[in-house]
Order: structure tokens, then C-alpha cells, then sequence
């Protein structure tokens, strides 16, 4: 089996590519060429992959990668992800996360319409949800330019399913966290923030709403969804999260308790990382995953809070001099 990952070399597509490379798979990763792209996440697996440059924003380099290397399957990881980066650049985000969506399907269904397809979907579509939990028939609300570009891509998804016969599939990943997530994502911010503090090397952490409720799981768990969407016979869209919800003060709270702080003498509240239009409570109903892919989470919420702290005080502390 071959797969083309975009997006690999992000935590998503770090574990995706670990897991099918345990799993016999030629892997092909599709990087950008940027001047300040990081392959950190995959170097111990570089020389096990082939990286190949191409761009969601440019067509023909989609279909050149996909008739060149006829992948089984293609997971599309890559998106302008960062939810506060989308009001800021909002035109970009949009080309990125739903156009790009549209540039893929479209190269599939020129190339080989057999290939199996995965869309990173992502709970900011529910916004502010109608429902709670939310599941595959949670009508969307998105509240940012993020969320509302991720219900594009998610509907041209079901669009080139129903109207090309792609096995097209997309993941409504609720978040999803590990030592590996991007140090502006607000969990990794907190977690290497309590490692400075720890070590001497901080003495506050300033952070935005702490109320705000989300539905926290492990990446490493959720590439595992990702791959068995794309293993059933028919396609479809599926809910993947732990059913369980947190705040963020709640994960301030884990996070400081694990190296016996007391986080109310280092949190200050600021503005600046309040979110325009708010996304109050995301919390996912994951029993059609549970059932028809035979999926569910294997790390909780305070062993993932653990897991992160531990890897930042001891990225911090061989970092020290």
C-alpha cells in the first residue's frame, strides 16, 4: 500500500506517517518549499519516507504528485490550522482550507478515482454548537474563519463522494494534543509555560478565556481513526473525540498540579488572546466511530496533561546551560 500525506510534517501527520510505517506503507510525504519549513516532528523517520514538494494552492502540482506516485490512499493533514491566525488572515486561510480541499478531490477525480480519500475535518465547525454532545448530524455553527473555511472542505468532501463515487471520508476531529503540538496552540502554551516556570526560567503565563470547555484527546489515538475510516468498504463521516470535556482552566489546573505549583500565583488573564467570537463548549459524541471502525481513545485527559508536561520539562531542562 502507498499513501500521500499532506501536511506530514505536522503533529498529525508526524503520528499518521509513524502508523502506516508500522503498517507496511510505501509513505510519501507533500512538504512546501519554504524557507522556514521544520522537519523536527519527523527526523527520526526522514530516511523511511519520501518527501516530495508540491502546494495545495497550485493544481497542477496536486495532480503531478498524484499520477507520479498513484498513491492507495491520501490523507489531506496540511491547512492553515491555527484558529487565531484565520481573522488575521482570513483570505489565506480560506485558499488553504477549502479551496486547497477542492484542488485534491479535483486531482483525484482527474488522475484515479479509486483512491481512497481522508479530509481533516475538525470540531470548530460546530462553533456555536446547537447540541451537546455533538455528532455526525450536528447541523454547524462555525465562529471563526477557520471553522467556517473547515466546513467548505468538509462539504466538498461529501460533494466529490456523492457526485464522483471518491471514497471520500472526513474526520470531525475534536482537539487533539501531544508533546508534539505547536507551541502557539493554547494546551502546548500552558504546558511549556509550567516547564519554564518549574525550571526558573518564567515566572507568569498569560492566557485568554480560561472558561472556555473543549473535548481534549490524544493525536497519536486519532491518526489510528483516520486509517480505519479509510479501511471500510463504503466512505462516510465520522466523530472523533473522548466524550469528555475540560476547561481550559481545568487543564491549567492539571498541568501546574503535576509539578506542584499552584497555578493562581502565575496565570494572568490577558485580552489580547481572547478569541473575537468565542467558542464556548465543543464536547463530541464518538459513538459511531466506537461502533462502526471499532475505535476509542487509550490516553485520558490527565495522562495526556502528563505526557505533555514530562516532555517539556525535559526538552527544557537539556536545554538548559
Amino acid at each position: 500500500m502507498r499513501a500521500l500525506v499532506t501536511g506530514i510534517t505536522g503533529q498529525d501527520g508526524s503520528y499518521l506517517a509513524e502508523l502506516l510505517l508500522e503498517k507496511g506503507y510505501d509513505v510519501i510525504g507533500m512538504v512546501r518549499r519554504s524557507s522556514t519549513e521544520s522537519f523536527e516532528r519527523i527526523e527520526h523517520i526522514k530516511d523511511k519516507i519520501l518527501l516530495v514538494q508540491a502546494d495545495l494552492l497550485d493544481q497542477l502540482s496536486l495532480i503531478n504528485i498524484i499520477e507520479e506516485h498513484r498513491p492507495d490512499e491520501v490523507y489531506n493533514l496540511a491547512a492553515q490550522s491555527f484558529v487565531p491566525t484565520s481573522w488575521v488572515q482570513p483570505v489565506l486561510t480560506g485558499h488553504f482550507d477549502a479551496l486547497g480541499v477542492t484542488k485534491i478531490l479535483e486531482a483525484i477525480r482527474l488522475v484515479d478515482k479509486k483512491i481512497k480519500f481522508y479530509q481533516a475535518s475538525s470540531s470548530e465547525m460546530f462553533g456555536k454548537a446547537v447540541e451537546t454532545p455533538q455528532t455526525e448530524t450536528t447541523p454547524f455553527y462555525p465562529r471563526s474563519p477557520y471553522g467556517v473555511a473547515k466546513v467548505y472542505g468538509h462539504w466538498i468532501t461529501v460533494n466529490y463522494r456523492e457526485s464522483y463515487g471518491i471514497h471520500g471520508n472526513s474526520g470531525i476531529l475534536f482537539n487533539h494534543e501531544s508533546p508534539r503540538r505547536g507551541l502557539e496552540f493554547v494546551t502546548r502554551k500552558i504546558t511549556d509555560g509550567v516547564a519554564r516556570i518549574k525550571l526558573g526560567l518564567a515566572d507568569s503565563l498569560a492566557l485568554g478565556n480560561l472558561d472556555a470547555k473543549r473535548d481534549w484527546g490524544y493525536a497519536g489515538d486519532y491518526v489510528r481513526a483516520m486509517w480505519r475510516m479509510l479501511q471500510q468498504d463504503e466512505p462516510g463521516d465520522f466523530v472523533i473525540a473522548t466524550g469528555k470535556t475540560h476547561s481550559v482552566e481545568d487543564f491549567v489546573k492539571a498541568a501546574f498540579g503535576h509539578v506542584d505549583l499552584d497555578y493562581k500565583r502565575y496565570v494572568v488573564t490577558d485580552p489580547r488572546f481572547v478569541r473575537p467570537a468565542e467558542v464556548d463548549l465543543l464536547l463530541g459524541d464518538p459513538s459511531r466511530a466506537k461502533q462502526a471502525l471499532d475505535w476509542e481513545p487509550t490516553v485520558n485527559f490527565d495522562a495526556l496533561v502528563t505526557m505533555m508536561v514530562e516532555a517539556d520539562m525535559q526538552r527544557l531542562s537539556g536545554n538548559r546551560k
